[in-house]
């Protein structure tokens, strides 16, 4: 069972980034950047929950690993190191505003996937839905520090629990790409 969740966590890593290749055939300076669909690719970075890795992996030799390990193989090789950096950042650390304990919060964190609710609220936490998705304009970051520095109701802390980056730099747009229009 294992072994099938790997492959196709693999299978949807690799849909999602052929996806994003073939979604647009020109770059910005209209240079063709179809992708050679016979040649090999290789998962290089991870980014489900965006700064975990950077933030708890040390090194770069750790934060590579991190992004080339299977998910499902990512709570039993990180987890300890995670709760460990945990508590050097935040010594004072109990429980977050999910009620989880250290070694709970960081095998959450040590595992990068993206959880969906197909039925609810899609959201990255807005006080009552926690890592049901993540929408372009949840304040990701503003959340992770909460969940680090905020402790069991979320007000300890209070200047390292925000980022202070309240909004995009450019509208999103209404329809896909969604995406802000590069600069």
């Amino acid at each position: 069972m294992q072994q099938l969740q790997k492959w196709l966590s693999l299978a949807m890593s690799l849909t999602i980034v052929l996806v994003s290749f073939t979604s647009c055939e020109k770059d910005n300076d209209g240079a063709d950047i179809t992708p050679d669909l016979m040649a090999t690719y290789f998962l290089q970075d991870q980014t489900a929950r965006p700064a975990i890795n950077t933030v708890f992996n040390t090194s770069d030799a750790t934060k590579n690993q991190f992004n080339v390990t299977v998910p499902g193989d990512q709570g039993s090789m990180f987890a300890t190191a995670f709760k460990n950096r945990l508590m050097a950042l935040n010594p004072g650390y109990t429980t977050n505003a999910l009620g989880l304990d250290a070694a709970t919060f960081t095998n959450v964190l040590a595992t990068d996937v993206l959880n969906v609710s197909t039925t609810g609220t899609t959201t990255f936490f807005d006080g009552t839905n926690v890592l049901t998705g993540r929408n372009l304009t949840d304040d990701v970051i503003s959340v992770e520090l909460l969940l680090i520095f905020g402790g069991p109701d979320g007000t300890a802390n209070p200047t390292l629990t925000d980022d202070h980056v309240d909004a995009n730099d450019k509208a999103y747009l209404s329809t896909f790409p969604y995406l802000a229009t590069p600069h």
